[in-house]
């Protein structure tokens, strides 16, 4: 009788460790990843686009001498203030591209890949602030899931900004490469024509089950799938839900997917099953040697050739 009790005593007791782990993990993963601090702002990325590109800070004197960065906000289905930054082109045009920055980083981090559009190619340009990041409202960080919503908002404020008859391409990194990506699933408005992924990942959970493997060395069973529900009951959505491999499957507007071959932040094994489900159009650039989102620091002509001659096929 006594050894039945010591036993049952012990398997309470590793179930209740158990639950703790799980359930406490959960909170830590969720705000560690979803909640996470220094994030960055318009000031410190200014500096280091100045520090990394010698044509930012001439070019970006010259916008702010003739004060051509303008800001403005845009309010979500949720009731959530967006705030995002545009600079019309020099010359009117219907040419538009909207760039989504990456995970802490702010609308500003884009600006180098603004310098593309705007300056070398002759585009518009509107760049916003993602949900939880720079200046834009939100409760957490939604890795581009309902941030993809948000683009299409922000789509229709840059088609009406730059004249109701634009041509607008979606270019983004990092998270936000696969924020692009999830916009691309969605029912889109005839002025997008395409797309550039720049090392997004194929979905939440692939990406945290990576990094928690990582950074912490743990297998996914308990914490991936008690911190999915978590954010599901506190935010409303799902890692496995926010799947950009599922959105590009639905996409048949173009796509650019560039990819470096040295990233292993979102590994570039990544890329291949998004390019594989993605359906024609489509084009994959990887860049040998390139870091996580550093192709375009490290391969700035190439770069630059590559974004010119894809999306000169789909705008005018």
């Amino acid at each position: 009788m006594q050894k039945k009790k010591i036993i049952l005593w012990t398997l309470l007791s590793v179930v209740i460790l158990f639950c703790i782990y799980t359930i406490g993990g959960s909170f830590y993963l969720i705000n560690f990843a979803l909640q996470p601090s220094g994030k960055d702002n318009v000031k410190k990325v200014t500096h280091i686009n100045d520090s990394i590109y010698s044509f930012m800070k001439p070019w970006t004197d010259s916008l702010n001498n003739v004060k051509a960065i303008h800001d403005t906000t845009i309010i979500n289905s949720e009731g959530l203030k967006l705030n995002g930054y545009y600079i019309k082109s020099a010359k009117p045009t219907r040419k538009t591209a909207i760039l989504i920055h990456g995970y802490k980083d702010c609308a500003y981090s884009m600006m180098p890949i603004a310098y593309i559009y705007s300056h070398e190619l002759g585009y518009n340009v509107l760049l916003p602030d993602l949900q939880y990041h720079g200046k834009s409202d939100g409760k957490a960080v939604t890795m581009g899931w309902k941030d993809r919503k948000d683009i299409l908002l922000w789509a229709k404020l840059a088609n009406t900004l730059f004249g109701n008859n634009t041509e607008i391409v979606v270019h983004g990194i990092s998270m936000g490469g696969a924020t692009t990506m999830m916009v691309s699933g969605e029912k889109l408005p005839p002025y997008i024509k395409c797309f550039v992924d720049d090392c997004g990942y194929t979905s939440v959970w692939d990406e945290f089950n990576y990094e928690i493997k990582e950074m912490f060395g743990l297998p996914a069973f308990p914490l991936m799938y008690s911190s999915s529900a978590l954010c599901k009951i506190l935010y409303g959505w799902s890692f496995g839900e926010a799947s950009a491999l599922n959105q590009v499957a639905k996409c048949k507007l173009p796509m650019l997917f560039i990819h470096g071959s040295a990233d292993d932040y979102v590994p570039t094994r990544m890329v291949y099953p998004l390019y594989k489900a993605k359906p024609q159009p489509k084009e994959i650039w990887i860049v040998k040697g390139a870091p996580h989102a550093k192709s375009f620091q490290l391969n700035q002509k190439a770069y630059i050739k590559k974004v010119a001659q894809f999306t000169g096929k789909y705008i005018k």
